[in-house]
Parts: C-alpha cells; structure tokens; sequence
C-alpha cells in the first residue's frame, strides 16, 4: 500500500516549511519511527520520522524547497515487493512522474541500525533504559562496556549506570546549556572558500540583525556572591541525583531569581508594538542554548506557577529536546525575557543582544573563586568567595537607567539571600 508522507504542520502559526536535507533516496528502505527528513521553519529545524515502514517510491520535494503545510512530499511503498521507484521532477505535477523499471528481484528493508552493544567485539546486552541514560549523556560505546555490571551475568542495571554517572560527572551551571558543539578545528589551505549559510545561521543573522536595528541596547553589570548556592549545591548533589537522576545545576537559581524580580519590575516584561506597551501576564523565560549549528531559545512557560523543582526540571528537559532536535516551533516562541549562559564557555562577562520582541536579556558569567573584601562589625577582612558577574542588556526606549540598575540588583539580592531550606 502507497503511503503518502506530507509537509508535517510544526506549529500552530506556522504555515510553511523548508526541506533540508533527505536523509534516504528513491529506492532505500525506511523503518517507523527512522529519522529520514529534515524541514527547517522560521522557528526551527527539525528532524522528522517516518510514519511508516516500507521503501520510498517518490520524493516530490528538493532540498531548498518550501512547501505549504499538508502538501505530499514523499510517497513509502508498505508492500516491498510492489515497491517500484518513481523519479519525479519536485517542480512537475504527479501525472508528469514517468516510472523508472528495476530489476526484477524482492527489495528487502534494510534492518535497523544495530544498538550500541551490538557495535562492539563483546556481545553484552544493554536495556533500552540504560542506553537512554548513555545517549543522554554522551557515554560512548567503548566507556559504556567497561561499566561495572550488577546485574545478572554482569548486565549492567539503571542503578549501576547512575552510580557511574555520579562518580565520573561533577554538576555544574554549565552542564544542562552546554551542548557540545564537535566542530573540527578549520585548517588554513591558502584557497579562499565561499559557503552559502545554512538555514538556521540565516535565521540567526536576521534576528540579530532586527534586534540592532530596533532595540535602544543600554547595559548594566553587577558580581554577585554566590558562595551560599555554591555550597548548597556540592552539599546536596547526591542525593539530588539519586532522586532525580540527573545533576542539580545553578541555572534553576538564576531562573528563580529573575522571576521574582521580573514580578517587582512589570516593566521588564513587558515588550513594545511601536509607541504601545504591552504588559504581559505570564512570565516565560527564554533561554539561549547553542548548538551543532547555531543558537536556539527555548521558553520555560508560565515560570511563575512553577516551584524550584519544577524549574530543574523544565531546565533539563528543554535542554535535552534542544539537542536533540525534539523541540515544537511553539517553544521557541512567546518568551517575555531571555537568559544567555555564556559562562558555559568559561566567560566572565558579556552583553547579549537583546531577543525580539524582550526588553531585556540577562547574560550570566562563569562562577570563579576570588578574594573579596568581606565587611563585618569587627573589620573589614578578605576572604574567598564564589563570584558570578550579571550583566542586563535593555531597551533604553522603555528602560531608563534606573529602572535596569534596579532590576539587575534585585536579581542580585535574590540570588544572594534565596532560602535554601527545604528548596529540594
């Protein structure tokens, strides 16, 4: 039975979208669920899977080609043995598609890529829970085999592969929002190279460039003490991540902080349509991730109904979705103010452009040890502290100087004199 395989509708306002990149052709077998199609949006790109299991007998769309919501763009033969391939031109209409007579053998589908454990000399078997846990954590074949197995005749159990991650993975503010980019280093060859963008970087460049163009971009910096956290932090990983099964990180602290000033300071979250400001009822926070290929801005909905461990918890899954390319257009979409962790890169300040249409983005440094000048009743001493620089980028058309010098302070206090009791 022919299967028609359409232009999949990726978010409520989105009408249209782009075929990148075919990752089968005309004749190969497709497995349910493989991923065989990449479409890029205004908002994202995206892999799709196929709905089917069966050979692929026409493609009707080019790399490069939009095309509306709804429209066929492939057809998968469910019957290998009636499938026969049909080369069509993506720009001719169906009764143009002329079919191309191959040899008269059964196509047998190819069999899925074989799981980790099949790859490696060794057969040992490996739960799907446990290879989850591995790909979420970028443990490759080789470090998952070594892994010390309690389970019978040495299998490796979910608790065996946590206990490892927990011994050999120190949490950290980077660890949800560093995604790693794997680039190779680019080497000189004395020959000049013209590369036309890709989809996603030209997306990035005309926000970028909108934003210049629009926002009225002031800044304003401040260091804040995060020893207090830091402390918690180291104090309560453990037992976090036996419960959780994943690292407690600072980037839920920071989030919680700018909630509670983002409720103080209206304004803030607001955003403006010409010479109109629009005051937003929820608060939904936008957060910068980089990827293979660019940058993402996922949004946390509604923040303000959510308590710390809610919090954690969006971070990681957001974070998880973003590199995997599982995000839904309309999470990038509908943010009210953005966080960009350039510490992550070991950067201590920065001045992130602000995110259409926000007023304001909080850019977050690395958190370093240094000597401070402590004051106290008895005397001024210095001590060792864990220090973090904020920076608050603003729309100086509805944000006065005050008003971001405040609120970046407020993020301040709150951070520095959160209650951690009972937070987890």
């Amino acid at each position: 039975m022919i299967i028609d395989v359409i232009m999949p509708k990726m978010g409520e306002s989105i009408t249209e979208g782009t075929i990148i990149e075919w990752r089968k052709q005309v004749g190969d077998s497709v497995e349910k669920d493989e991923l065989f199609l990449e479409i890029g949006t205004d908002k994202v790109d995206s892999e799709i899977p196929s709905t089917d299991s069966g050979i692929i007998v026409e493609i009707l769309a080019a790399v490069n080609d939009v095309v509306d919501v709804g429209s066929v763009i492939a057809r998968i033969e469910t019957n290998a043995d009636a499938a026969k391939p049909v080369v069509t031109s993506p720009k001719k209409e169906m009764s143009e598609a002329e079919p191309i007579p191959i040899e008269e053998k059964p196509i047998v589908p190819q069999k899925p890529a074989p799981s980790p454990s099949a790859t490696s000399g060794e057969k040992k078997f490996f739960t799907p829970v446990v290879n989850k846990i591995a790909a979420e954590n970028n443990i490759g074949v080789e470090e998952l085999m070594v892994i010390p197995g309690s389970g019978k005749g040495g299998r490796v159990t979910k608790v065996d592969i946590l206990k490892y991650l927990k011994t050999h993975f120190k949490p950290s503010i980077e660890k949800p929002l560093n995604i790693p980019l794997g680039k190779e280093p680019i080497v000189p060859s004395g020959v000049e190279e013209q590369v036309e963008m890709d989809h996603m970087r030209k997306l990035i460049a005309g926000h970028m460039r909108k934003s210049i163009d629009t926002a009225a971009h002031v800044y304003v910096v401040t260091e804040v003490d995060m020893s207090a956290i830091v402390q918690y932090v180291n104090e309560r990983e453990n037992d976090f991540f036996n419960k959780e099964g994943f690292a407690l990180t600072y980037t839920p602290f920071i989030i919680q902080a700018c909630v509670i000033a983002l409720n103080s300071f209206p304004e803030m979250n607001a955003s403006l349509d010409g010479t109109t400001i629009i005051f937003r009822k929820n608060i939904n926070i936008g957060l910068a991730v980089a990827v293979d290929k660019g940058l993402m801005v996922p949004v946390i909905s509604k923040c303000e109904e959510l308590n710390f461990l809610g919090l954690t918890r969006k971070v990681r899954d957001l974070a998880l979705r973003t590199r995997n390319k599982q995000l839904n257009p309309d999470e990038l979409q509908g943010s009210t103010f953005s966080i960009s962790n350039f510490g992550v890169f070991n950067v201590t300040i920065g001045t992130p452009i602000i995110n259409q249409p926000n007023v304001g983005i909080l850019g977050v440094g690395a958190i370093k040890k240094r000597p401070v000048v402590i004051e106290t009743d008895a005397g001024d001493t210095i001590g060792i502290k864990s220090m973090m620089n904020l920076s608050l980028g603003f729309d100086h058309r509805l944000i006065d100087g005050a008003g971001g010098s405040q609120f970046i302070d407020s993020v301040r206090q709150n951070l520095e004199s959160m209650n951690l009791d009972r937070l987890v």
